[in-house]
């Protein structure tokens, strides 16, 4: 019996250029893509690769075999497409992972009207602040501050994470409003810690950035957390604007230094490379992009190719 599995790493190897670099694109083990090439070379009976410590390359039988079942996976890759063009009902379940303020912050209305929208879906979400590995944990959509250099995943910029200190008027006006980042080192802080943020504060003064490391009373690992802390006077914190928008309408909190700029990071959608988008994530990447689009149209940073998005009245 074939194994287009089998046949679908060779193909990897071969445009990869190496067994390492494979496994990566596939989510495998190295081990793993060496094992199954030398099985399907033990069943063509042949050679087809030449295994040097510097580079691979193709047997003369090697290229004439990479050359037909290339075409052959293609081929293959393009009936899916049509299959799944086809499929006017979109169905299936989608795994998600979203940092728990984020998720907070904007999910629910989105997944509501999502699901509204594709009742054939089904969707398990999983709010956390720990490191995600989208692959191996089967993750559809990963959403995540901070770069990922996961060469097995498809990623986009969403939005810059405008980040402000900020402390309630009760606590200024007890201990004065801080004048310059030395000035800090004098007040109580509320800090985040989390896989994706330092506890010190870096900010720019023109010149240079300078990274502080305040005296907190509290350390905390949720940003939602920080903020009511600080709107209730216990210190100045660093928050994103998006998560302390209702707070500052309100003046239940402050900006402080803000001809400081603090070091910015970047909201993240990533989910796994594949031959083919699935038409759920397809569904569900162009509903994401016209709700943001709808809510913040000129903060979206990087849009994928087949969306299409029109202009806000």
């Amino acid at each position: 019996m074939i194994d287009l599995n089998r046949i679908q790493m060779f193909v990897q190897v071969v445009e990869q250029g190496s067994f390492t670099k494979a496994a990566n694109a596939l989510g495998v083990t190295k081990a793993t893509v060496s094992r199954k090439i030398a099985e399907l070379e033990s069943d063509v009976g042949t050679q087809l690769l030449f295994r040097t410590t510097r580079a691979l390359k193709l047997t003369e039988t090697g290229a004439c075999y990479f050359n037909r079942v290339q075409r052959i996976l293609l081929d293959l890759h393009d009936a899916e497409n049509i299959l799944s063009a086809n499929q006017e009902v979109i169905k299936g379940n989608l795994n998600i992972a979203c940092p728990i303020e984020l998720g907070q912050l904007f999910l629910a209305p989105i997944l509501t009207q999502f699901l509204s929208n594709f009742p054939e879906m089904t969707i398990n979400t999983e709010l956390t602040n720990r490191k995600v590995d989208a692959v191996n944990e089967e993750i559809d959509i990963l959403f995540h501050i901070a770069e990922n250099k996961d060469p097995r995943l498809t990623s986009y910029a969403l939005f810059h994470t405008t980040k402000r200190l900020m402390a309630s008027p009760t606590y200024l006006a007890k201990h004065g409003t801080p004048k310059t980042p030395a000035d800090l080192v004098e007040h109580q802080a509320i800090l985040l810690q989390s896989p994706d943020n330092s506890v010190e504060w870096q900010l720019f003064n023109g010149k240079q950035w300078i990274n502080i490391t305040p005296k907190a009373q509290l350390t905390v690992n949720n940003i939602t957390l920080a903020r009511e802390a600080a709107i209730e006077g216990l210190g100045i914190t660093s928050l994103v604007d998006k998560i302390a928008h209702q707070a500052l309408k309100d003046n239940l909190l402050i900006p402080v230094l803000d001809d400081f700029p603090m070091n910015q990071a970047l909201i993240i959608l990533s989910h796994p490379q594949g031959a083919y988008l699935p038409k759920k994530y397809r569904a569900f990447i162009e509903f994401l992009y016209e709700e943001f689009n709808h809510r913040w149209e000129e903060e979206l940073i990087d849009v994928p190719d087949y969306i299409a998005l029109a202009k806000a009245n």
